[in-house]
């Protein structure tokens, strides 16, 4: 693997999308080269199986399948988009990647890591992020921040309690990794917290 491969996590409403803004301007000023895809999606089947997942119509889904969802979308992104440009040098950023199946089924589902590692192990090969950028915000300042629930989002209408425990989740993830987590704090304003996602891309010599 000749790339970088990067990729960003958080509780829902942590302000993921826009830090991913402000650092595509960043890097295109920068003159930087890179590639942005997320997850689940990426690419036509991938987004496909992302309006499955999301879809607050699909409240009997049931857990196993929500991951195993999740892991298909992975499986396709990872050899349509992402294996290619990081054999090719290219540096790649992935909003969520399988560190949100760990918090989310893993963790706040009750599935287990264990379970995760298996249902993925096909999916991800050995294509795990160099380094892994967690906003960290609890979910109560976060939707706080937010303005409250989306309504047409199924994991967001999951409840307090489900998200408290996809947060309690990626801290145990960000002490199991500590070597490839970065934790980034959150609580300040934009432009804060920014500047410490360049300082840390910096320090790892990412960019």
């Amino acid at each position: 693997m000749k790339g970088k491969f990067i990729t960003l996590e958080g509780c829902e409403g942590v302000g993921k999308s826009h830090q991913i803004r402000l650092l595509e301007e960043y890097l295109k000023k920068n003159q930087i080269k890179y590639y942005l895809t997320r997850e689940p999606g990426g690419t036509p089947v991938s987004e496909q199986i992302r309006s499955v997942i999301l879809d607050g119509k699909n409240v009997s889904m049931t857990d196993e399948c929500e991951a195993l969802l999740y892991a298909a979308a992975r499986a396709q992104l990872l050899k349509e988009e992402i294996k290619p440009r990081l054999e090719a040098g290219e540096l790649v950023l992935c909003d969520r990647y399988i560190d949100s199946s760990f918090a989310y089924q893993g963790y706040a589902r009750g599935l287990g890591v264990e379970f995760i590692e298996k249902i993925n192990s096909f999916a991800i090969q050995n294509f795990m992020p160099d380094y892994t950028l967690f906003l960290n915000l609890t979910p109560e300042q976060a939707f706080k921040r937010k303005g409250g629930v989306d309504k047409n989002d199924r994991l967001e209408l999951s409840g307090m309690e489900f998200h408290q425990k996809v947060y309690d989740g990626y801290i145990e993830l960000s002490r199991r990794y500590k070597e490839r987590f970065i934790v980034i704090d959150a609580s300040g304003e934009k432009q804060q917290t920014h500047a410490k996602i360049i300082g840390a891309l910096k320090e790892k010599g990412i960019i």
